[in-house]
């Protein structure tokens, strides 16, 4: 969370906690980010020297703002206290991974997934299963442990796996579909849906390729 966004505001909107609790909370799923960040790099340089290749194109992260976390507690009728934003939200803390290829998209989720200590809560597939408008990216909602000077504690991350070509499709169509002042019709959602698909398409030609010099 950025400096200038701990106001008042916050103290205000989340009146039955002190101040200081929100931003120490926002600092443990922070710190339960780097945890899955780091457990990707060290699966990437594992993966390195087996396929002599990195599966991971970049690593992405970020923590909801809080505007973003107060509006999704009021649409859901969930009580604005600093409790229940870690009871009840699943996505205040978000990795994205994003893959040269979509197999790699599979292999480094069953990898991170076998580790002992990484809870599978939810898990969605729209790779398999893509979006009607689209959209295709596998989710997975973990908890992984985060240990601190005197406690334990367990803090849940949302990770998106996704390929170059999942990545940037997503990236253009949030981009053009959000964009102020302009009345996002149904045939601009068509292209975009038509893009996906050739982009689905582009993900498959290169996967075949992969196979053909057997990385």
């Amino acid at each position: 969370m950025q400096k200038n966004e701990k106001t008042t505001e916050n103290i205000e909107l989340l009146a039955e906690d002190k101040a200081g609790q929100y931003d120490e909370l926002m600092a443990y799923f922070k710190c339960a980010m780097m945890e899955i960040e780091t457990k990707f790099r060290v699966l990437n340089e594992e993966f390195s020297l087996q396929y002599d290749r990195n599966p991971i194109s970049a690593i992405k992260s970020r923590l909801k703002t809080f505007k973003s976390i107060r509006e999704k507690l009021i649409k859901n009728d969930f009580p604005l206290t600093v409790n229940s934003v870690e009871e009840n939200l699943n996505d205040v803390a978000g990795v994205r991974v994003i893959c040269s290829f979509e197999r790699d998209v599979y292999l480094l989720a069953e990898a991170l997934l076998s580790q002992d200590d990484i809870e599978l809560i939810a898990k969605k597939d729209y790779i398999a299963h893509p979006k009607d408008n689209g959209y295709r990216s596998l989710h997975l909602i973990v908890a992984v442990p985060i240990y601190l000077v005197n406690e334990k504690r367990t803090m849940r991350v949302e990770i998106q796996l996704r390929t170059i070509a999942m990545d940037s499709w997503a990236t253009l169509e949030h981009q053009l579909r959000y964009k102020k002042n302009i009345e996002f019709t149904d045939e601009m959602a068509e292209e975009l849906f038509r893009c996906s698909q050739l982009s689905s398409e582009l993900d498959h030609k290169m996967d075949n390729l992969r196979k053909l010099v057997n990385v």
